[in-house]
C-alpha cells in the first residue's frame, strides 16, 4: 500500500502511481511519535483532511492501536467515510461550502473544540509539524535506485509541501541535480495567489487558504498555476492515453510535466 508503482509514460516522464498518498507521511510521523514518548499506545491522534491524509492516517492507527479521529472536509465523499469508519476512525464532516477557505477554517475550529474539551487527544498538525517529511526517506532511497545519475525534475502538488518536500531533500544531500516544480490552484495563500480565484471547483490539497507553515518555499524552483478545466483535462488524457485513473491533482500534474518533459528533453 506504502510503495508506489513507478510507471514510465514517455522516454523522460516516470509516473509515481500511489494506491494511498500520504502513508509515507502518516507512517513516519506516527511511527517517530511513538518512538519520542510523545504518544502512547491506545492514545487518539486528531487532524483535519480533506481525504487522502486521513485514510493514510487511519491505516497508521489501525497499524499501531491508537484512535483516529477525523475532521473532514466536505469534499470527502461517501466511499471514503465509510474506508475511515471501517478502519475504526470516527469523522466530523464539515458541512458543504463553496469556499476552500471556510472549509479549512471550519476544520481547524473544529479541531481546536476538541482539544479544549478533551486533554488525552493529540493533534498531528500535518499542516504545520515537520515530522510529516520523515517517512519520506523511504520514497527517495526507491527514486533514487530507480533512477539513478539522470538530471531529475519532480513535479507535484505543493498542499502541504511535505510529499515533494520530503522527496527532494533527501535527494539533494546526495548531490543529485534535482529541480522541483510545484502546483498551486488559483486563490491560494501559499505562493501569493488569494487574489485571484477559480471558481469553477474548490481542488483540494493542492493549495490552501490558511498559511501552512510545513511549505518549505525556497524548496521550490518554479511554480505552475493550473485551473479546474485543465487539470481536468490532464486527468482525462491520462486515463485515455495510459490507462491511469487518478484525481484533478495528478491530472494538473501530469500536463504540467508534458509540458515541462517537451522543453527539457535531457532531464529525467
Amino acid at each position: 500500500m506504502k510503495a508506489p508503482d513507478l510507471l514510465r509514460l514517455a522516454d523522460n516522464v516516470v509516473l509515481a502511481r500511489f494506491e494511498t498518498m500520504k502513508v509515507y507521511a502518516a507512517l513516519g510521523a506516527v511511527r517517530t511519535l511513538l518512538d519520542r514518548g510523545t504518544v502512547r499506545p491506545g492514545q487518539t491522534l486528531v487532524d483535519s483532511s480533506s481525504g487522502i491524509y486521513a485514510l493514510a492516517l487511519a491505516m497508521a492507527c489501525h497499524r499501531y492501536g491508537l484512535g483516529c479521529h477525523i475532521i473532514a472536509s466536505t469534499t470527502v465523499d461517501a466511499a471514503m467515510r465509510a474506508q475511515l469508519e471501517i478502519l475504526g476512525a470516527t469523522v466530523d464532516q464539515m458541512p458543504p461550502s463553496d469556499s476552500l477557505r471556510l472549509d479549512q477554517e471550519r476544520r481547524v475550529r473544529r479541531v481546536r473544540q476538541l482539544l479544549a474539551e478533551r486533554g488525552d487527544l493529540h493533534w498531528m498538525r500535518q499542516y504545520h509539524d515537520g515530522i510529516h517529511y520523515a517517512g519520506y526517506q523511504e520514497f527517495a532511497d526507491l527514486v533514487d535506485t530507480a533512477l539513478p545519475g539522470t538530471p531529475l525534475t519532480v513535479v507535484g502538488a505543493v498542499g502541504t509541501g511535505a510529499s515533494t518536500g520530503g522527496l527532494v531533500q533527501p535527494l539533494r544531500r546526495r548531490g543529485r541535480d534535482i529541480r522541483l516544480l510545484g502546483l498551486q490552484p488559483f486563490g491560494s495563500v501559499t505562493f501569493g495567489s488569494e487574489g485571484f480565484s477559480d471558481p469553477e471547483a474548490i481542488i483540494a490539497g493542492i493549495g490552501s487558504s490558511i498559511p501552512f507553515d510545513n511549505v518549505r518555499h525556497d524548496l521550490y524552483d518554479t511554480l505552475h498555476w493550473v485551473d479546474f478545466r485543465h487539470a481536468m483535462a490532464g486527468a482525462v488524457d491520462l486515463l485515455r492515453t495510459h490507462a491511469v485513473f487518478a484525481g484533478l491533482s495528478t491530472g494538473a500534474a501530469h500536463l504540467v510535466t508534458a509540458w515541462e518533459a517537451a522543453r527539457n528533453p535531457d532531464r529525467m
